[in-house]
């Protein structure tokens, strides 16, 4: 029987904002003074809720048609006015009472009250007498619409949460009969005894090399166009593109078979699609009551921009679409370069990007500014645990300059673009999202970022269900909060006066910037450790009532980490604590001994402590135990934001550590990273989607407590090719059983 997990509601400091101050580029030319990095700058977060639809085509419902007790914004208009007045009778003693009239307001009042009451939902008396005679309506009608309007959103709400409960029943029971059924199947039905598990083996393996194969076929189709195309004496195209010698957008027509001005059509058309998802407001986006954030009216986008969207949803069974904004410290110029480079777009979200690729250029564009650019990439998305599949996308991303001011990043997934991949192999992808991007005139920019994804049907653990498909994981703001946080690092990393409380024990420049790509490199390579990729073999141990997974590597000639057999073991849990107490408790070097049993209670020393941004939270630390006779120092880097937290850290030579410390280049030291990736479990229940399909979305989260993975790499042999033995893998589940078991002790704090 699956239960659904119930947890207490998060610390509201979790979602607190930290106020800015001043910009550390107040001039074009980069200035490179932190003294100047965070002042008057105004900060509307405008967090925009996410949106989850789940489901395939439906029957309509009365929600958004008006046929169902819920009035529509039209109907809501017509009031009941109430008149006291009575008629005269023929023989002038009997009366009876006027028949009442209806007063169907104006548009104009209408448009004046809907102004209100996006400000305020519940007038008060004064209010409504001022708005009465504004538009000539009595007191008594003015609060009548309001109480009608009220109701209205709060009956489509209800309905949809009711249509929830249904829904996630029936999911529930599917897969209680489908975990039966699997049971059953793995069982000998002569003697009982589970059968070999080697076919399923076969099966995964044969699924990677398929995956595999239709890579290798798109290449292949690559050079073989290119080779068609190339006549002697003349430059390949793929040199072109490779160094971007050309800036001719025709020297390539087509694209496997599509052409290129059909390309730029479709762009041009999500483009257009992109900036009105990211300005619009009622009745695209409306904004909840209870909670004052936004919902996509799913009916209201199908009728403006998808118009084979029904037909073609038969193939997709959830969409997500979220939208959100803030104020990022870069200045325009090099945001944009950033996201046109996949390394550097890459680094910008180490623990939500795995891999990225640029497959293809389509258009060069300006070589300079990167206005017209056209790029065919691939990504794979990841969450911080392995029991959540990583994304795989294959779409283009197009920059342009909307205005001087104002540019816009867009991503959208093309169909037929790789004739050579397979369809039935690619599980996501993008409708037109991405960001606009407007100058601040200060060295800061402003973005608005709209996420919108459609997924077919995967198997997602019940633990991260809800954050899942209610868009906290993949979401809008997600990806917002991760940019600020980043483009904070790249301001401290290249201030040239940092106060002295926030960069202990580096004096130079240099050294900062070397230990902060260290340290930014660990972190990267943990949460790439720890994720569910399909192409990582996770076997499970149960140790007591955990599963806990793990796998082997052999590293031969990877720099960056030690050669030899390495092995990895991972655990994720809900605890019934606060995201944000958790994160301070893990990073807390007082109360390190509590829970790191490697440290063997020993007291640690504090001997760097770099700022990485305006949250104290976000910091690279340096410990060095007081009583090891081994000159071992532990690196630790901390990150933390409304919708993750990571603490990662690592043993390193005194000696190696003195050098990076110094500037020296830091790619060379090895490191093998362990640490914990802490996710909130889920912000609040109510829908993210208003939509006439029902049945059709998953319910989007629980308030709650923490969903914390615990992560921990050992070099089991210095030579890579002897086989994993069973001391080494009890050693390393041993390290995570303990570890949690320490916490919950510490905190006193049980499963949830």
């Amino acid at each position: 029987m699956i239960h659904r997990l119930l947890s207490l509601a998060m610390d509201s400091n979790f979602n607190s904002n930290n106020p800015f101050t001043k910009d550390l580029f107040p001039s074009p030319a980069l200035s490179l003074s932190l003294a100047g990095a965070f002042r008057n700058v105004q900060t509307p977060r405008e967090e925009i809720e996410e949106s989850g639809f789940e489901g395939e085509p439906a029957e309509i419902s009365s929600e958004n048609n008006g046929t169902g007790g819920a009035m529509s914004a039209d109907q809501d208009a017509d009031v009941a006015d109430k008149s006291d007045d009575e008629d005269e009778t023929d023989g002038g003693n009997n009366k009876k009472k006027r028949r009442k009239n209806y007063h169907r307001h104006t548009a104009e009042q209408i448009r004046v009250m809907e102004a209100l009451f996006k400000d305020s939902p519940h007038p008060d008396e004064k209010q409504r007498q001022q708005l009465s005679k504004q538009l000539g309506l009595s007191a008594r009608q003015v609060k009548f619409w309001f109480q009608n309007r009220r109701t209205q959103i709060k009956a489509i709400q209800e309905r949809h949460e009711n249509s929830l409960l249904k829904s996630e029943m029936d999911k529930l029971r599917e897969e209680n009969r489908t975990m039966r059924e699997t049971i059953k199947k793995s069982c000998c039905p002569n003697c009982g005894f589970t059968t070999s598990t080697k076919d399923t083996l076969i099966t995964t393996e044969e699924q990677q090399l398929r995956i595999e194969n239709a890579s290798l076929k798109a290449e292949i189709e690559k050079l073989r166009f290119a080779q068609e195309k190339f006549v002697e004496g003349t430059v390949s195209p793929i040199y072109n593109f490779v160094h971007k010698n050309s800036s001719a957008p025709n020297n390539y027509p087509c694209l496997f078979g599509l052409d290129k001005t059909k390309i730029q059509e479709i762009v041009d058309s999500a483009l257009d699609e992109l900036i009105r998802m990211a300005y619009s407001e009622e009745p695209l986006w409306i904004k909840s009551v209870e909670t004052g954030r936004d919902i996509l009216n799913y009916d209201e986008y199908l009728r403006k921009f998808s118009r084979d969207a029904r037909k073609d949803r038969l193939l997709w069974q959830s969409v997500e679409v979220s939208r959100g904004s803030g104020i990022v410290f870069l200045d325009l110029n090099h945001l944009v370069h950033a996201f046109m480079d996949v390394k550097q777009w890459k680094e910008l979200f180490p623990c939500m990007v795995a891999n990225a690729a640029n497959q293809d250029v389509i258009y060069t564009g300006d070589s300079q500014s990167k206005d017209g650019a056209i790029q065919l990439m691939f990504a794979e998305l990841q969450m911080p645990t392995p029991m959540v599949p990583t994304r795989e996308f294959y779409f283009i991303r197009y920059s342009k300059k909307i205005s001087p001011e104002k540019w816009a990043i867009l991503d959208v997934s093309v169909d037929k673009i790789e004739k050579s991949i397979d369809v039935s192999l690619v599980k996501f992808r993008k409708n037109p999202s991405g960001c606009i991007i407007e100058d601040q005139a200060n060295g800061h920019c402003k973005v608005i970022w709209v996420e919108h994804t459609e997924c077919q049907k995967s198997t997602i653990s019940t633990l991260y269900r809800s954050i899942v498909l209610n868009g906290q994981a993949f979401g809008a703001r997600h990806w917002m909060a991760t940019l600020q946080q980043q483009c904070e690092r790249v301001v401290f990393s290249m201030a040239t006066n940092v106060p002295t409380k926030d960069s202990n024990g580096v004096s130079t420049l240099a050294g900062r910037k070397s230990m902060l790509k260290l340290a930014h490199r660990m972190t990267s390579s943990f949460a790439n450790c720890i994720a569910g990729s399909q192409y990582k073999s996770w076997q499970k141990m149960m140790k007591g009532n955990e599963e806990i997974r793990f796998m082997s590597r052999k590293n031969i000639n990877e720099p960056g980490e030690p050669e030899g057999l390495i092995v990895c073991a991972v655990l994720s849990t809900a605890l019934h604590v606060s995201p944000m107490v958790l994160f301070e408790f893990l990073r807390d070097e007082s109360r390190r001994f509590e829970w790191d049993i490697m440290s063997c209670g020993g007291p640690i020393q504090t001997i760097v402590n770099l700022s990485k941004g305006q949250d104290r939270g976000n910091s690279v630390t340096v410990h060095l135990p007081i009583s090891s006779e081994k000159i071992k120092c532990i690196i630790q880097d901390s990150s933390t934001n409304a919708y993750e937290s990571v603490i990662v850290y690592s043993h390193v030579d005194s000696d190696d550590l003195q050098s990076v410390i110094n500037g020296c280049e830091s790619s060379n030291i090895a490191l093998l990273p362990s640490g914990f990736a802490i996710l909130p479990d889920g912000l609040d229940s109510k829908p993210y989607v208003i939509t006439s399909e029902r049945n059709e979305i998953e319910r989007s989260g629980f308030e709650g407590g923490s969903l914390l993975t615990v992560g921990f790499q050992i070099l089991a042999n210095q030579s890579p090719v002897v086989n994993l033995s069973a001391e080494s893998i009890e050693t390393v589940t041993n390290l995570v059983s303990c570890t949690l078991h320490n916490i919950k002790r510490a905190l006193q704090c049980d499963e949830a």
